[in-house]
C-alpha cells in the first residue's frame, strides 16, 4: 500500500522481499521495478540493489556500464557498499576504463566505514602495489580488520603474511591461527595452507595424517593445489593411515569444520 502511494522505502522492502521471495513469490524482474522506482527518488539503498541487479543480470539485462551508474549515485551519498562495488569495477574495467587508482581511492572510502569487503581489496591492492606504493605494514593493517569481522579471505591473506614475515613479524603460530579460522569457514585456500603448516611442521606439530585431512577438504572444495598436496602427504602414510585421514575428512566435513 505504501509503495502504490510513492513511498520510497517501502518500494525498496518490498522490491527486497520480492528479491528474497519473501511473503511473496520470488521474482527479480519485479524486484528490479520496484528498486527503480525507489532508486528514482534517490535511495541509495535502492540504486546500490538495483546496481548489484544490473551487473548480476538478475531482473534485468546485465550491464556493467548500467550497474556502474547506479553504484555512482550511491557512492556520492556515501553508501560504503556502492563504494566497495565501484571500486571492483574500477579494478576490474567492468561498465568503466580500469582504474586501479581510482579503485584505491573507492575502496577507502568504504574501508574508513568499516566495510570488510573494501578492507580486504584495499589490503591486497597495498600488498600488490596496485593503485597505491606497496606497503606490506597497511597491507596486513587492513587485512586484520577485515579479519576481526570474520572475513575468510582476510584471514588467510593475515595468515601469508605472518607465514612469510611481510608486514608484520615472521610467526608460523599467528599464521595457523589465521589459516585455522578461514577454514572452519570453509575457505579452499585456508585449508589448503593449514595442511601445508601441518605438512611442513610450521606453527604446529608435523603431521601428515592431519596435512591429508586439510588437503582433501579443500581439494573437494576444488582447490588444484591440494590434490598435489594430497598426493605428497600420501607418499609417507601407509593405507591405513590415508584411510584415517578420509574418515577425519568425512567427520570435519559433518562438523562444519569446525573443531578439526
Amino acid at each position: 500500500l505504501a509503495a502504490e502511494q510513492g513511498h520510497a522505502p517501502a518500494q525498496f522492502n518490498l522490491g527486497a522481499m520480492y528479491a528474497e521471495g519473501q511473503g511473496v513469490a520470488q521474482d527479480y524482474g519485479e524486484a528490479a521495478r520496484l528498486y527503480r522506482l525507489a532508486a528514482e527518488q534517490g535511495l541509495a539503498d535502492a540504486q546500490y540493489n538495483l546496481g548489484v541487479m544490473y551487473e548480476n543480470g538478475q531482473g534485468v539485462a546485465q550491464d556493467y556500464g548500467e550497474a556502474a551508474r547506479l553504484y555512482r549515485l550511491a557512492t556520492e551519498q556515501g553508501f560504503a557498499p556502492a563504494q566497495s562495488n565501484l571500486g571492483v569495477m574500477y579494478k576490474n574495467g567492468d561498465g568503466v576504463a580500469q582504474n586501479y587508482s581510482e579503485a584505491a581511492r573507492l575502496y577507502r572510502l568504504a574501508a574508513e566505514q568499516g566495510d570488510a569487503e573494501a578492507q580486504t581489496n584495499l589490503g591486497l591492492m597495498y600488498y600488490q602495489g596496485q593503485g597505491v606504493a606497496q606497503d606490506y605494514s597497511e597491507a596486513a593493517r587492513l587485512y586484520r580488520l577485515a579479519a576481526e569481522q570474520g572475513v575468510a579471505e582476510a584471514q588467510t591473506n593475515l595468515g601469508v603474511m605472518y607465514d612469510y614475515g611481510q608486514g608484520v613479524a615472521q610467526d608460523y603460530g599467528e599464521a595457523v591461527r589465521f589459516y585455522r579460522l578461514a577454514a572452519e569457514q570453509g575457505y579452499a585456500p585456508a585449508q589448503f595452507n593449514l595442511g601445508a603448516m601441518y605438512y611442513n611442521g610450521q606453527g604446529v606439530a608435523q603431521d601428515m595424517v592431519r596435512a591429508y585431512m586439510w588437503f582433501d577438504l579443500a581439494a573437494a572444495l576444488g582447490n588444484d593445489n591440494a590434490k598435489q598436496g594430497r598426493d605428497m602427504a600420501a607418499r609417507s602414510l601407509s593405507p591405513e593411515q590415508i584411510a584415517e585421514a578420509k574418515q577425519m575428512a568425512t567427520q570435519c566435513q559433518a562438523r562444519d569444520y569446525k573443531g578439526c
